[in-house]
């Protein structure tokens, strides 16, 4: 597959109901590889969007039942196999005293893989990104709103995307280069 000449088209927005409203009318008018950037979350943008990444409750319970399976195993390993100790003739495997370990390395191990798969997913740490070459994304993270159509959408031409861009009224529309 050849490389677009350029990553895509930049807009600029002054309030976060202005990129809700770009983002949905991008999405109407056909556009599916967008992405926006703001300097704080905004909860109708996911939607506008139709971003839907339902893969990191399946890594986070993943995690959780590896973290309470290892735990339990430990103990078994430990009292029953390795290291069996008869005390007054209980039980060596006595699951009630198994119980707090497990759940502390199900809770760890499942933060851990939240954390990690969190960072995985979102292809964190992102020491560059084509969109770090447009001079005014340094607001971003300060005040304003940005919505980016990729050029790797089917339906993205640099002209009639720009056109479409320019008449949803934003600050300014730049190209980004790769």
């Amino acid at each position: 597959m050849r490389r677009p000449p350029i990553y895509g088209l930049l807009a600029e927005f002054d309030t976060p109901t202005e990129l809700v409203t770009a983002a949905r009318k991008a999405r109407a008018e056909g556009y599916r590889v967008m992405d926006a950037y703001s300097p704080f979350p905004i909860e109708e943008l996911a939607e506008a969007l139709h971003f839907h990444d339902r893969r990191l409750p399946l890594v986070v319970l993943l995690g959780g039942l590896f973290g309470g399976v290892a735990g339990y195993a430990l103990e078994y390993w430990t009292s029953v196999i390795d290291y069996p100790l008869n005390v007054g003739g209980r039980p060596l495997h006595s699951w009630p005293a198994f119980i707090p370990v497990t759940f502390e390395t199900t809770v760890l191990c499942a933060a851990l893989s939240a954390v990690l798969g969190m960072l995985a997913l979102n292809g964190l740490p992102m020491p560059y990104h084509p969109v770090f070459n447009v001079p005014r994304f340094a607001l971003a993270s300060r005040d304003q709103f940005f919505l980016c159509i990729e050029a790797t959408d089917p339906h993205f031409d640099r002209v009639i995307t720009r056109r479409f861009l320019e008449r949803l009224d934003p600050l300014s529309v730049s190209e980004v280069d790769h």
